[in-house]
């Protein structure tokens, strides 16, 4: 090697490793200033009405499957709160509804998760609905969404292997006596890691999480005035020791962050008694007239103490109140806010709406970064409505 050439080959040796040390404050997680490494989607609380199971849904999963994402979350409600009269599509609890929905979850190229709705299960003894046993459709979403060929992984035409709840601590429906039965495993509670993050499904409902009474005066629900309450402390108790289980996985894999996603909004503090229950920001206890059914209290004291003691980025995701937006409601004890916890809601929309609002959330993820997350909403294009001025 000639002397003229020497310094061009230092010069490039030294560029190189200044490549890497740059890559390696990177992975020190200090700054967000990479591209992301991948995209995750996320969508719930549809189909609401026909024009959404026939136009609307069919164009959203048309998006997502043109976009470049590694797999999808639907994050409850394959219908509305209540049957349309006249539909020509599913929206009572009858069997087809479910059958729609897995063919929508099957429609997607990439992995499809999904994690129940209280409109798909919950709210299915309303008259309306068919006065259907809320538990016992629970139960038949355990068997075709989370059994058979989908006992251990995603749907979707990619399928994406999971980590399932197998303890038998939920309640569940035999068949055989048309009652229900304890000992029953939240097999709906799932868990996946995928590129340093790691993902989890909770089975946590709107209307009260399954402890105060679905109907209304308009629709009046035949179960419990006051729900159904062994079922909400058995399904209580097995969604804490699968968020206790999600981060100390977290911890011990060195995980870069955290993702919950669950269909319930469980409100957060004071601000917005339109889209969820009131409550203490600081106690995280319900303080409005329904406080007597806070079927959220014990999930959001235990969500927050792990969110805390893990220090990295978490975030729960939901639908449920039909109002997109991402921000960062937790606060702790002393009224802080903590800012390593962030809100994700996903797009979600009723029946008066046509499919308007039908639309999804693309999450940007790279576990190099400071804060691993960010998020865009997806504007389906064919889905705008025409506005007025």
């Amino acid at each position: 090697m000639s002397r003229r050439r020497l310094p061009l080959v230092l010069l490039t040796v030294l560029a190189a490793g200044a490549f890497a040390a740059g890559f390696a404050i990177a992975g020190d997680g200090k700054k967000n200033d990479k591209t992301f490494e991948y995209a995750v989607g996320l969508w719930g609380d549809m189909p609401y009405s026909d024009a959404q199971a026939l136009t609307g849904v069919p164009n959203l999963i048309a998006d997502m499957n043109d976009a470049d994402i590694q797999f999808s979350v639907h994050d409850g409600d394959l219908k509305a709160g209540s049957a349309t009269p006249g539909s020509v599509t599913p929206t009572t609890c009858a069997d087809a509804l479910y059958t729609q929905g897995l063919g929508f979850f099957n429609s997607l190229k990439k992995p499809a998760m999904f994690t129940p709705g209280d409109n798909d299960w919950t709210d299915c003894d309303r008259t309306s609905n068919g006065l259907f046993n809320a538990t016992e459709r629970l139960q038949h979403e355990r068997g075709l969404f989370f059994s058979g060929q989908y006992a251990d992984r995603s749907m979707g035409k990619e399928q994406m292997k999971q980590e399932v709840q197998t303890a038998a601590l939920c309640v569940g429906w035999d068949y055989g006596t048309s009652s229900e039965v304890p000992g029953v495993p939240c097999v709906e509670n799932r868990r996946w890691v995928f590129h340093k993050v790691v993902y989890a499904t909770v089975d946590i409902q709107g209307t009260c999480n399954n402890l105060c009474k679905s109907g209304s005066s308009s629709d009046p629900s035949v179960g419990d005035a006051n729900g159904d309450a062994a079922e909400f402390q058995a399904r209580e108790a097995a969604d804490e020791q699968w968020l206790q289980q999600t981060f100390d996985e977290a911890k011990a894999t060195n995980a870069a962050a955290v993702m919950i996603v669950g269909q319930a909004d469980p409100g957060f503090d004071d601000s917005d008694a339109t889209r969820a229950p009131t409550r203490n920001p600081k106690t995280l206890a319900e303080d409005d007239a329904n406080a007597a059914h806070d079927g959220y209290v014990a999930f959001l004291t235990k969500l927050r103490s792990l969110t805390i003691d893990f220090g990295k980025p978490v975030v729960y995701v939901h639908g449920d109140s039909h109002y997109f937006r991402v921000d960062k409601p937790l606060q702790d004890r002393n009224g802080l806010r903590i800012e390593n916890f962030t809100r994700v809601e996903t797009f979600g929309d009723n029946q008066q709406q046509g499919v308007n609002d039908v639309h999804w959330v693309k999450a940007l993820v790279d576990p190099e970064s400071k804060d691993v997350f960010a998020f865009q909403p997806q504007t389906v294009t064919a889905n705008l409505g025409t506005y007025t001025p």
